[in-house]
This record gives structure tokens, sequence and C-alpha cells, in this order.
């Protein structure tokens, strides 16, 4: 009889733990609210990515002041909220340097973007 209760009795022992320590099953409220965390987080993350590849994509292409928005201008190397707003107000441009002749942006702040941008009618 020692014999039994010095071999069950651990045995037992270890079961319960074993037991306790296995997860529960998560009701199906449970599943559904971490797979909309997961599905809202996946969503944010393709949404970046693709902000990412539209970026590289329009790195490559100077940017048209005439349907440039306020965001696309800043943007810009040294371009300042002030002169996005003249460069919209300005608009349309028959060319990039007409920002320069119209006295819109310092012809120094062209200088430094004019690679970048252009005006397409």
């Amino acid at each position: 009889m020692n014999f039994l209760k010095l071999v069950c009795v651990p045995a037992i022992v270890l079961l319960a733990a074993l037991l306790g320590c296995t997860q529960q099953q998560q009701s199906p409220q449970e599943v559904r609210e971490r797979t909309a965390e997961a599905t809202a987080a996946i969503k944010s993350d393709a949404k970046a990515m693709a902000e990412g590849v539209r970026e590289g994509w329009n790195r490559n292409k100077p940017l048209d002041l005439n349907v440039a928005t306020r965001d696309q201008l800043m943007s810009l190397p040294g371009m300042s909220p002030a002169e996005a707003d003249r460069v919209i107000a300005g608009r349309p441009y028959d060319d990039a340097r007409d920002v320069v002749t119209r006295h819109i942006l310092p012809k120094a702040e062209y200088d430094r973007i004019s690679d970048q941008v252009t005006a397409k009618r």
C-alpha cells in the first residue's frame, strides 16, 4: 500500500499540474475579437506598404505643380507650409519656372527643387 501511495500520489499531482497549465479554450466572442484586431493590424500594414510603393514609384517622376497636394509640395526639400500654399494659390502654371517669375518662390528655393517639379497643363 505504501508503494501505491508513493507512485500514484505523485503521478496524480503531476497530472493535475499539467492539466492546470494547459490553455483553456477561448469563447467564440474572444476569437472574433482577436481576429478583428489581427485584421485591423494587417489592414494598417497593407496601407502603409501600398503608400510606400506609391511613393517609390512617384519618387522618380517630377511633381506637377498644377495638381500636387499641399502635403506633396511640403515633401519637397525646404518647402514650407506657407510656400506650398502660395504655389497652390498661384495655379495654373505654364512652366515650372513660373513660380520664380511670379515671385511665388525665391530662385534659390526653386533651384533646390527644379529637378523634382514640372508644370503640365
